[in-house]
């Protein structure tokens, strides 16, 4: 079975990259903000929306045009996924899916993407990264990328850089071992079982303990048999209830239903994956382009 995962790292740049990065992101805003005004034009004026074969022409006028060369600085393919990313915008808008896309401002999700992995290279034994127009950039390596890497998207969060990597790789096929059952975690139960077995927090019956012992103490203060005195002995008799609940598994319905449709959903999704209905599964990456 073939899965998609993603890892982030702080990037560790140096001044020139750093500044590097600021002018790509910046190219990328520029470039999304310019090709949504042409869509909101062609909107207006045909009630539909340009494709990416028409915004990638016009990313290559303002490329060679001299008011707008300074976009040639900027790596090619991430101004050309900023566009892809407009055109599933405004397809997600048709469809009724999403908002129309809006004007993206300074300083709100700085990023670029590296679509293709022909584009960078992942050097994980020297905990570093080549970029196309920033060389090898080093990146604080806190765990091991497995799988090949497939696209890499470099984002900036405060005065820190990031790179966001998702590679592909092949496991194994599960396979169910033994039964199965559902665990609903709780509040005031630590877990409730599918089977309708309770597991108490481990300090229930302290707590339990405390609150017998302090309405015990407001029973003795009160005169016997009034009327405050019936509604401590009613709090002490609730508490004592409870404990005995606690200690003979008491059986909490909501629990137990929600513990059972957790089981019916394992059992559902592991039969789709058997039956290869589920062949993959894909996790975009930790930050989407600008």
């Amino acid at each position: 079975m073939q899965i998609r995962c993603g890892y982030k790292y702080e990037l560790m740049p140096d001044g020139a990259q750093r500044r590097g990065m600021n002018r790509f992101a910046g190219a990328c805003r520029y470039v999304f903000n310019q090709a949504l005004a042409l869509q909101q034009e062609f909107y207006e004026l045909c009630g539909g929306h340009a494709t990416y074969v028409d915004l990638a022409a016009v990313l290559t006028e303002w490329r060679h045009d001299p008011a707008t060369a300074w976009l040639a600085e900027a790596p090619i393919h991430p101004l050309q996924q900023v566009l892809k990313d407009l055109d599933r915008a405004y397809s997600n808008f048709f469809a009724g899916r999403a908002e129309r896309p809006a004007f993206k401002k300074k300083g709100h999700h700085n990023s670029f993407r590296y679509p293709d992995p022909k584009q960078f290279r992942l050097d994980q034994a020297n905990s570093r990264v080549f970029l196309p127009k920033l060389g090898w950039v080093r990146y604080r390596n806190s765990r091991a990328t497995l799988g090949t890497a497939m696209n890499v998207t470099v984002s900036r969060s405060g005065d820190k850089w990031f790179i966001s990597i998702q590679t592909e790789r092949e496991v194994e096929q599960p396979v169910a071992q033994g039964d199965a059952v559902g665990i609903d975690m709780g509040i005031v139960r630590f877990a409730t079982l599918s089977d309708g077995t309770p597991i108490p927090p481990l300090s229930i019956f302290k707590r339990y303990a405390a609150d017998l012992r302090k309405a015990q103490q407001t029973m003795s203060r009160k005169k016997k048999f009034s009327r405050n005195w019936r509604k401590a002995k009613a709090r002490v008799q609730k508490i004592h209830v409870r404990i005995a609940n606690a200690r003979r598994g008491f059986r909490e319905n909501a629990d137990m239903v929600a513990a059972v449709n957790i089981l019916r959903a394992g059992q559902a999704q592991f039969a789709c994956q058997v039956n290869g209905e589920v062949s993959r599964q894909q996790q975009e990456p930790t930050e989407r382009a600008a």
